[in-house]
C-alpha cells in the first residue's frame, strides 16, 4: 500500500487464549482496515475455561508504550480495555493528555470499563473503579459498559427501559461525551437493545440475539470496531452503528474452541 491506513491504539491486557483483550482488538482492527498499535497493561493467564491469574505491567512501561507509538505513528483513535489498577489508570490518563488523545482533542477515545471477564473472574481491582470514574470518564468520547459494569460504576440496576435511561444519565454525570449502555445481558428475547446517549439524544439501537454460548471477547470486539470506525473518520453515532453491525456478525460467526466458551469471530469479514 502506498497510502497507510488509519491507526488505532488499544491500551489493554493480553489474553493468552487469543479471544479477548488486545488480541481481540487487533483482530478487529485488521478486519476493519485499521493498523493496530498496543500498550499492554497486564498479562493474563486464561483459556476458554476462565482466568487463572494476571500480572500488571509497570506503569512506566505502559506509558512508555503509549508515547513511543503515538510519537512515531500517531493515532487516529484510541481505546482502553483491562487496566487492572488505579495506578495504571491514573498514569494512562495523564499520558493521554500529553499525547493529545481524548475529549477536547481531535483524537476520539473509547473507554471500555472492563471490570471482570465473562466467566466472572475479576480483572479490575476494587480501588480502580473510582479512578475510572474520575480519571478516564471525563476524558472519554464514548464509554461502553455492560450492565454489570453499569451497576459497579453507578449503583444503578438496569431492569427495563426506564432504568436503562437512568443508568445513561448517571454515567453521563461522570463526564463522558457519549455513553453506550449495552443491553445484551438483559432478558432472553429475540433482540438485544443498547442505549446510546449524549444527554440530549437517547437512541435505542436494536440487534438480533444469537443463540450461541460462544461470546468470549464480545465487548472488546464491539469497542474496537467502534474505535476502528472512528479512526476512519465516522461521527460517533455512525461509528456505534458500524460497531453493532460488526459484533452482530461476529457473534453469528462465533466458533467453539477449547472446553469452555469460544470466541466471537471477525473472520466473517475476510471470507
Amino acid at each position: 500500500m502506498s497510502t497507510p491506513p488509519p491507526t488505532a491504539l488499544t491500551i489493554a491486557g493480553s489474553d493468552s487464549g487469543g479471544g479477548a483483550g488486545i488480541q481481540a482488538d487487533l483482530r478487529t482492527f485488521f478486519a476493519c482496515g485499521v493498523h493496530g498499535m498496543t500498550a499492554v497493561t497486564a498479562v493474563t493467564v486464561q483459556n476458554s475455561l476462565g482466568v487463572e491469574g494476571f500480572a500488571e505491567v509497570h506503569t512506566d512501561v505502559v506509558t512508555a508504550q503509549i508515547r513511543a507509538v503515538t510519537g512515531d505513528m500517531g493515532a487516529s483513535a484510541a481505546k482502553t480495555g483491562m487496566l487492572a489498577t488505579a495506578e495504571i489508570i491514573t498514569a494512562v490518563a495523564k499520558t493521554l493528555d500529553e499525547v493529545h488523545i481524548g475529549r477536547g482533542t481531535e483524537t476520539p477515545f473509547v473507554v471500555d470499563p472492563v471490570a471482570a471477564s465473562m466467566h466472572g473472574d475479576p480483572l479490575l481491582r476494587e480501588e480502580a473503579l473510582e479512578a475510572i470514574r474520575t480519571e478516564l470518564f471525563p476524558r472519554a468520547t464514548l464509554v461502553t459498559p455492560n450492565l454489570d459494569e453499569v451497576r459497579l460504576l453507578t449503583g444503578v440496576e438496569v431492569t427495563d427501559a426506564a432504568s436503562r435511561r437512568a443508568a445513561a444519565d448517571a454515567l453521563l454525570a461522570l463526564g463522558p461525551q457519549w455513553v453506550l449502555v449495552k443491553g445484551g445481558h438483559l432478558g432472553d428475547g429475540p433482540l438485544c437493545v443498547d442505549l446510546l446517549s449524549d444527554g440530549t439524544e437517547y437512541l435505542d439501537l436494536e440487534g438480533p440475539r444469537h443463540d450461541t454460548p460462544h461470546t468470549h471477547g464480545g465487548g472488546d470486539t464491539l469497542a474496537s470496531a467502534i474505535t476502528a470506525s472512528l479512526a476512519h473518520g465516522a461521527d460517533l453515532p455512525t461509528a456505534v452503528r458500524d460497531g453493532k453491525r460488526f459484533i452482530e456478525r461476529s457473534v453469528a460467526s462465533a466458533y467453539p474452541l477449547g472446553q469452555g466458551i469460544g470466541p466471537v469471530s471477525p473472520f466473517w469479514r475476510l471470507v
